[in-house]
């Protein structure tokens, strides 16, 4: 749901500079956060170090951190009947990725024969979709989602929302709060425009393998 194309491949060949942290403008959709490194301190009391992300923690809510083929790809942030899957991309200089982003989501929604819409949310456009799911347990259901994503230099945040906040306001806006207090620590490395920037577990956590969107 997230591939990269040709084209984003041929926006990627530049070689990217050093992040230079000069005068920093926040934009609109970002004026409350999530921050960049250049904007926030990642070090910060209370962050949970998880490499490119920097999460505030705060009483009641868990954190989850599920392996794909050992390596740490996205973020579950639990609070009570809710869940927010956070995923971290390269973005290009320019920016602009989310609305195609968001063309290809829909086609895999499609493809999966669900049902979705747009919606325009407190960071932007946004995609609330429902599609049927198979549990663990080998009961189906469907399951619907809230996608939105927020933009930053050269980074792409995608968070999902599930369960209650997919659609509650009330249920999401403690995610999303929790959302507006991360820290992207993008670095200065070239990469190819929506490559995963990496994760890793802090100190002290063993690795579980899971699938948390169906689980969630």
């Amino acid at each position: 749901m997230f591939g990269r194309r040709k084209k984003d491949a041929a926006a990627a060949e530049h070689t990217e500079t050093p992040d230079v942290a000069a005068e920093v403008t926040v934009p609109a959709t970002r004026s409350a956060g999530p921050w960049d490194s250049s904007e926030r301190d990642p070090d910060g009391p209370g962050y949970v170090d998880l490499g490119a992300l920097r999460i505030k923690g705060r009483d009641g809510v868990g954190l989850q951190l599920p392996t794909e083929n050992g390596q740490l790809t996205s973020v579950l942030v639990v609070v009570e009947g809710s869940a927010m899957e956070l995923r971290i991309f390269a973005a290009s200089r320019s920016g602009g990725e989310w609305g195609d982003v968001l063309t290809d989501l829909k086609r895999e929604v499609e493809r999966r024969e669900g049902d979705w819409k747009d919606a325009d949310g407190p960071f932007g456009p946004e995609l609330h979709f429902r599609v049927e799911v198979t549990a663990q347990d080998g009961r189906t259901g469907v399951q619907q989602s809230r996608i939105l994503g927020v933009e930053g230099p050269r980074w792409l945040l995608r968070a999902t929302l599930l369960g209650q906040a997919a659609t509650d306001e009330t249920a999401a806006e403690p995610l999303l709060e929790i959302l507006r207090d991360v820290v992207v620590v993008r670095g200065s490395d070239p990469r190819m425009v929506r490559e995963p920037l990496p994760l890793r577990m802090p100190p002290g956590v063993t690795p579980q393998s899971s699938q948390p969107s169906q689980e969630a």
